[in-house]
């Protein structure tokens, strides 16, 4: 059985979706843990952790700015000791726009909070992981970093970059303990993803061979195996869990797909 007793874990995003469902996983599994997350909402996944009978903080920090990472990562080990395990969770989907009309600003938000973020806590965290030889880094990418999204140049650009920053830190920290793999959900079942208009969600659903959504707790099972002993040897890659819908033709999630 996997146990995170003695470990702590900070994940950023962890307000609600997949962020909150890694962080009650982990913490069912024995980590205490720590949120960063510009939403107050963070709160409430903070009281559930808690109420497993866990150590469990949260600190509002916009993830793009360095200056506040270190001051977060520096309060966090203040309260709860060194962090062991980082999972990059925090992303931003509200871009939408054709290349040639993409505002400048929104292009550099999104890369800023996408990619610059985990960028950001990697820097903050993971020396302190190799000085002690043992650390689990999972980014949170997802299935656009392969095959574009129609209309979100952004998004899908800072989520293919995050796989290119999971391979350079794996050169760089593999050889002192330190772990770091990539996850790429498909459509998983949060509150966006479930918000959608109908008629796009069940168009979204019929390309996934499995015929559903994933579950937001299907992600944090993977997010908690990367992150314990038993996937030691796993490092520098990304991993789909998207129920195969990378099998089919059709791009996952291109909206100009779905409609022809």
């Amino acid at each position: 059985m996997i146990s995170m007793e003695g470990k702590t874990a900070l994940i950023t995003g962890g307000s609600r979706g997949l962020g909150r469902a890694a962080a009650n996983r982990l913490a069912e599994l024995g980590a205490n843990i720590a949120i960063l997350d510009i939403d107050d909402q963070a709160a409430a996944t903070v009281e559930e952790v808690r109420l497993l009978g866990r150590r469990a903080t949260y600190r509002k920090t916009d993830v793009s700015s360095n200056e506040a990472v270190r001051e977060a990562v520096a309060s966090v080990e203040g309260e709860l000791g060194h962090i062991d395990i980082l999972v990059n969770n925090a992303g931003i989907v509200k871009n939408i726009a054709p290349i040639s009309r993409m505002a400048p600003e929104a292009w550099q938000k999104e890369l800023g909070v996408n990619l610059s973020g985990p960028f950001n806590l990697i820097q903050a965290i993971a020396p302190g992981m190799a000085e002690r030889g043992w650390g689990r880094i999972v980014n949170i990418s997802s299935a656009a970093a392969r095959g574009g999204l129609f209309n979100q140049a952004g998004y899908a650009a800072s989520k293919a970059g995050v796989l290119g920053l999971t391979q350079n830190v794996t050169l760089e920290f593999a050889g002192k303990g330190v772990t770091c793999n990539a996850i790429l959900p498909g459509v998983i079942g949060t509150e966006n993803v479930m918000a959608m208009p109908q008629e796009i969600f069940d168009q979204a659903v019929r390309l996934v061979p499995t015929g559903r959504v994933g579950e937001p707790e299907e992600v944090a099972n993977l997010i908690a195996f990367l992150c314990s002993d038993l996937a030691g040897y796993i490092n520098g890659v990304d991993i789909l869990i998207d129920g195969g819908a990378a099998l089919n033709t059709v791009v996952l999630g291109s909206r100009k797909a779905l409609k022809s």
